[in-house]
């Protein structure tokens, strides 16, 4: 790990709370001797969509759990506030799996197939190439900086061959719209936003378009976290009610994130959902541990790790099908 990144990691542990916003979960009030659990999520789909399903559907009470949520703007902060004793489960997208794949936190659970990063560039620039020497804005650590740096490989270039800009989404949001960065490696739904403003704003890099797969998932720290079978089991049942009620699941969504539901059906239409038995199969033949197994192999190739471990390492596969047999 990098000076830079070390640095960035320590700041992000100092101002997680700070940076989080409380939205309690209609189980949170009188727990009734459950056991308690702090989540942490993004406001999107992907981070949203299952802790909205457990409240509507009673499924935190009904394996004696009682839950409370925050909302974060990122998956290494929630990984920062899980290693200080702050959270006890959280939402990471792929960009952020370097991350328990360093031993700083653990999968639980998959959670969708997510295409939703771009590379994104004012109206003028047609390519990655296109920002050779401009300003790209990157949120560090995360499926920004993830994005960018596939582009800019798929191109024959390196981040030396921008001006990288290190700051949070919501800042590039805002950056960018006010022209103050000429790039940005980000996703949707923050695009729908930018375009907004810049409507003529130009996708030069998709996830979708360089191919591969890249897994959300939901993560814990330690070795075990609490009632971790029972909380796998919640997101389980929540998965395969999202997976048969897709439109429902929009709904509710939207309803947590207090966003319309046509922004949250948009944000939905970047995501492949796989119900839990195919996600079992695909644990069980090996397919997930390919998933990460190719997500570490990236990330040793950007410094972020030294080597690539065992998905077994840091994939609690094991407890996902016990949970669901």
């Amino acid at each position: 790990m990098s000076m830079s990144r070390r640095t960035l990691l320590t700041s992000l542990s100092a101002t997680a709370l700070a940076l989080s916003v409380s939205a309690c979960s209609s189980d949170d009030g009188d727990s009734g001797g459950a056991t308690k659990i702090r989540f942490g999520y993004i406001a999107d789909y992907n981070g949203a969509s299952l802790l909205a399903i457990a409240d509507d559907q009673g499924l935190w009470k009904k394996h004696g759990l009682s839950a409370s949520y925050k909302t974060f703007v990122n998956g290494p902060i929630q990984i920062q506030a899980l290693g200080s004793g702050d959270l006890d489960y959280g939402y990471i997208g792929p960009g952020a799996l370097w991350l328990p794949a360093s031993g700083k936190a653990r999968v639980v659970a998959i959670d969708t197939l997510t295409y939703a990063d771009r590379v994104i560039a004012k109206p003028g620039i047609t390519s990655i190439a296109g920002l050779k020497g401009k300003k790209v804005g990157v949120p560090e650590g995360t499926s920004g900086e993830m994005i960018l740096q596939l582009a800019l490989r798929e191109a024959g270039m390196t981040m030396d061959d921008i001006k990288k800009v290190a700051m949070d989404a919501p800042t590039i949001v805002s950056a960018f719209s006010s022209g103050q960065i000429d790039g940005a490696g980000i996703n949707y739904p923050l695009i729908d936003t930018i375009k907004q403003k810049v409507p003529d704003l130009v996708e030069v890099a998709s996830t979708k378009d360089i191919g591969g797969s890249f897994p959300t998932a939901f993560v814990t720290g330690g070795k075990k976290g609490p009632a971790e079978a029972k909380v796998v089991k919640v997101l389980q049942e929540a998965n395969d009610w999202r997976a048969a009620h897709p439109e429902e699941s929009v709904a509710l969504t939207a309803a947590l994130l207090k966003l319309p539901e046509d922004k949250v059906k948009a944000d939905a239409s970047h995501v492949e959902t796989l119900t839990t038995a195919e996600l079992v199969a695909k644990t069980k033949d090996g397919t997930v541990g390919k998933w990460l197994d190719g997500m570490s192999d990236f990330f040793v190739s950007t410094g972020q790790l030294t080597k690539a471990p065992a998905a077994t390492s840091f994939y609690a596969g094991d407890v996902y099908t016990k949970a669901a047999a």
